[in-house]
């Protein structure tokens, strides 16, 4: 068979072309990691194919006060068409095979024994297309113990120490929200296909990718991870300068102050009215400030009292680094986010517009295409399968909205 076409729908990806431009992703996957991965890789360029089983990305159920779908499936699926498949159907996983004969990449983020009990496994696969980039995004790695234990972002954060270091000394452990670990793992699956598609330019040949979320909470601690020969093993390995640096309470809200040169020392002290701190030799480190922060911090609250944390974050200006806290329902319209050009307006045929962020790498040469808005659950199984030579064999319960544009 020909291979697919370029899709020519409303979600079509315009000039201008990405460092990824040509190259067709299909993503299997769920949640966070793996598809927050792919929607990188579609900023880049990359066609993105998001194939879904009947009841779709778990994702699209997490609570959100948007009526007909997820804000976080939106948030981290922008840029691809979506597709309804059942591999436990023969015809469907038919299709799927069909699919990856003329894909570049595959991302799934199944358990270790789940690929080879559907039909997907790498070693089937690369039979069929040996070009296939191969990512599995998985929770603890493809290999030991605890490899077919389903991972998820909170469960590896507790396990490798982050949150007992998040919380305070002595404290309970404290969760960092966000699903930090999930994006950093996203990351690491961009760079790690990116660099694949690299190699494959001189090998011809695909490989097979792995991703972990253990792999990448340690990855994300690396400033902490070392043991040195002949240290103790219990030290403190808290990348925190304690003291000074910090969010600490103004006249109005409170602002985040960083301090740790003796440049901005200096700075934050004429620019406090604490001249007398920055002469005097018990706090002329950093080390110093944080074992003596009893003593400096209540003067600090005192000064940052007599101003908001707006009217500090201004005074203080370039020569303090500081940030008053904000919501992040401000930064839609923050003028340097604006500047930047990371907040788009998308256009959903359930949600309609709304905003969100798009364009999260700068390229000169390559910008890659306008971003689009997460697919609507199957929205173009019918036009994707169709450029593809087939069709589905039976009508999946895509529901909200299927075989759009």
């Amino acid at each position: 068979m020909d291979p697919i076409p370029p899709h020519n729908g409303a979600a079509s990806r315009p000039a201008p072309a990405g460092p990824l431009s040509g190259v067709r992703v299909l993503d299997l996957s769920a949640y966070i990691a793996g598809p927050y991965g792919c929607t990188l890789l579609a900023d880049q360029g990359a066609e993105v194919i998001k194939i879904e089983p009947p009841g779709g990305d778990n994702l699209r159920q997490y609570p959100s006060t948007l009526p007909s779908e997820s804000r976080a499936f939106l948030g981290v699926n922008r840029s691809k068409r979506g597709v309804v498949l059942d591999l436990k159907k023969p015809e469907d996983h038919a299709v799927l095979l069909r699919l990856v004969r003329d894909a570049d990449v595959l991302v799934h983020n199944f358990r270790p024994s789940v690929p080879k009990r559907l039909g997907i496994d790498h070693e089937r696969l690369n039979l069929i297309n040996p070009r296939l980039i191969y990512c599995a995004v998985t929770g603890y790695g493809e290999t030991g113990p605890m490899k077919d234990k389903a991972g998820y972002d909170q469960v590896l954060q507790t396990m490798t120490g982050m949150c007992a270091l998040q919380g305070k000394r002595d404290g309970a452990p404290e969760i960092v929200y966000g699903s930090v670990v999930d994006y950093y793992a996203a990351a690491l699956l961009a760079a790690g296909v990116s660099s694949a598609l690299y190699e494959r330019e001189r090998s011809g040949l695909g490989q097979f990718v792995g991703v972990s979320l253990l792999r990448s909470a340690l990855t994300m601690q690396s400033a902490r991870m070392i043991w040195a020969e002949g240290e103790a093993l219990d030290i403190g390995r808290d990348m925190r300068s304690g003291g000074v640096t910090g969010i600490h309470p103004a006249r109005e809200g409170y602002i985040y102050i960083s301090a740790n040169t003796a440049h901005f020392w200096k700075a934050l002290c004429e620019k406090t009215g604490l001249d007398a701190l920055a002469e005097d030799p018990r706090y002329d480190t950093v080390r110093k400030r944080a074992e003596r922060a009893a003593d400096i911090v209540p003067k600090l609250h005192e000064a940052l009292a007599a101003h908001s944390a707006a009217e500090w974050e201004t005074l203080f200006g370039d020569e303090v680094p500081c940030a008053a806290a904000r919501r992040i329902e401000d930064m839609f319209d923050h003028p340097q986010v604006q500047a930047e050009g990371m907040i788009g307006t998308l256009e959903h045929p359930l949600v309609g517009r709304y905003r969100g962020v798009i364009h999260p790498i700068k390229f000169g040469r390559t910008p890659g295409p306008e971003p689009f808005a997460a697919p609507a659950l199957g929205q173009h199984t019918d036009a994707v399968l169709a450029a593809a030579g087939t069709a589905p064999a039976h009508p999946h319960g895509a529901g909200k909205i299927r075989n759009g544009g």
